[in-house]
């Protein structure tokens, strides 16, 4: 094992099932590599659909209890949750770093948003407030009850390994539910460290357990499948989630789906171009371009694109790559090989089309998937990056002649999550924002996720909402009670 993982006790190699550390009935591991150097951290239990369900048979048991829980010890578990995950920030998020390859001062940043769940639905169980209805009828009282709907599976991906769990994994808690957690297996540990401080606050056992494994097809169809499951909730590709959907149908489980993006990031000719500079790089170069909500197509008013690419390729020749562990560092690896080949794919087809590069695009000098921050100019809607989620350091600029047209090609995708616009206008803030076909909209800013907020998409990227006061609701069940009282 890495010599800095083995000195934590929060760095655990087994499953957490029914509050206990368990091995694989299979006896398997599976390997945890660090994408910035290939070094070899550790080996983890790869668990099986068979393992799935004897956490979900664990989920079930204390299920049976966790549901009469008051709302009141719910959040008590969910404050030391949070107090136990921020007072182990700094191994929490070099664990992160270590297994997921984002600079450090990313993965500090993701461990407090990951631990903000917490907090917030900590509040937020004890405000599942159900109604009394006017009645119909003299002899009866209306009453609308809020249950929680029963064992959850999870499914979240490697490039937000605490918060996308805690985001899905905080409200089911807070609602009276119990999970099974499947992380992805690039990123098993920091799942593991979570359950850990998780048992730590006093997470009675079952309630939150975590299969990690290889075989994701596998504890799927157990989650599908298995009558204990009332609810799943993914983050990932589209074309998985339609899977799961269809699966899921079958029993008429509920889902709720995060899945792919397509982001346009407009800028206006009355923008501020310095901060629509400042926030293209946040928004498209923090975690390397791998999050969902990343700017993914940049649309350019034709009479100010000279000046903001100028801006834009200054300030991304400034980005400093390597291992997210050594300070100063902006971009990380990207996670794997394919992840490399498909963003090569990318701008050789966009050049071959007539794209220019501004800036990057070629591998960089450190090797392994190590990527150049990369700016293409006279992007065209016939080019892969224009339709494409790129989920890499890759900026593809096109340009537009009206808002008409800027709005009409940021709605021309089947994605529909996150958009972006830059403007000084007040009435072109009212109109674009309501006509970009998107779940989240942001105004002169390329930093969008809150807690606090509803998070999810329209069309084919997703359903239902994750964050604030509507997050919770999807793991609850109204139940109407009509009584006779007279």
């Amino acid at each position: 094992m890495n010599f800095e993982l083995a000195s934590s006790e929060l760095v655990n190699q087994r499953g957490y099932i029914g509050g206990e550390w368990t091995n694989a009935r299979s006896g398997k591991e599976m390997e945890v590599r660090n994408p910035a150097t290939g070094e070899l951290l550790t080996r983890v239990a790869d668990m099986s659909g068979e393992d799935a369900a004897s956490a979900i048979a664990a989920a079930a048991h204390a299920f049976s209890s966790w549901k009469f829980s008051l709302a009141s010890e719910r959040a008590a578990v969910l404050k030391n949750w949070n107090r136990l995950l921020l007072e182990n920030e700094e191994v929490v998020a070099r664990l992160l770093t270590l297994e997921q390859g984002k600079p450090l001062a990313e993965s500090r940043s993701e461990v407090r948003y990951a631990a903000a769940f917490m907090e917030w639905y900590s509040e937020e169980a004890k405000r599942l407030n159900g109604e009394i209805l006017p009645t119909y009828d003299k002899t009866k009282r209306l009453l609308v009850l809020r249950q929680p709907v029963g064992v959850v599976g999870t499914i979240t991906p490697w490039n937000f390994p605490a918060a996308m769990i805690t985001r899905k994994v905080a409200p089911a808690i807070a609602a009276g539910c119990t999970v099974v957690s499947k992380p992805a297996p690039q990123t098993p540990l920091t799942a593991l460290a979570l359950a850990y401080l998780g048992e730590k606050a006093g997470l009675p056992a079952g309630v939150f357990n975590v299969v990690p494994g290889l075989d994701a097809i596998a504890i799927a169809d157990a989650f599908t499948n298995d009558e204990h499951v009332a609810k799943i909730s993914f983050t990932g590709s589209t074309a998985v989630g339609k899977k799961l959907m269809a699966a899921c149908a079958r029993k008429i489980k509920r889902i709720s789906l995060e899945l792919g993006g397509n982001a346009p990031f407009i800028i206006f000719d009355d923008a501020d171009l310095e901060a629509a500079v400042l926030g293209a790089i946040q928004s498209k170069f923090r975690n390397t371009g791998q999050t969902c909500v990343c700017a993914n197509r940049f649309l350019v008013d034709r009479k100010v694109v000279k000046a903001f690419e100028s801006r834009f390729v200054e300030a991304v020749s400034k980005l400093s790559v390597g291992n997210g562990l050594v300070a100063g560092i902006d971009q990380g690896p990207m996670i794997s090989e394919e992840a490399v080949r498909k963003v090569e794919e990318q701008i050789s087809d966009a050049c071959r089309k007539g794209a220019s590069v501004l800036c990057g695009g070629h591998r960089h000098s450190l090797g392994g998937s190590f990527f150049q921050p990369t700016v293409l100019s006279d992007v065209n809607p016939s080019m892969r990056v224009a339709s494409e989620e790129t989920f890499g350091p890759v900026a593809p600029i096109q340009t537009f002649e009206s808002d008409e047209q800027a709005i009409e090609i940021a709605n021309d995708t089947r994605a529909g999550l996150a958009a972006y616009f830059y403007t000084q206008s007040i009435e072109r803030y009212w109109r674009v924002s309501e006509r970009l076909e998107y779940g989240i909209v942001g105004h002169n800013t390329g930093l969008i996720s809150t807690e606090i907020a509803p998070f999810g998409g329209m069309k084919e990227s997703g359903l239902g909402r994750e964050g604030s006061h509507h997050g919770i609701l999807d793991y609850t069940e109204l139940k109407y009670i009509c009584s006779r009282v007279s």
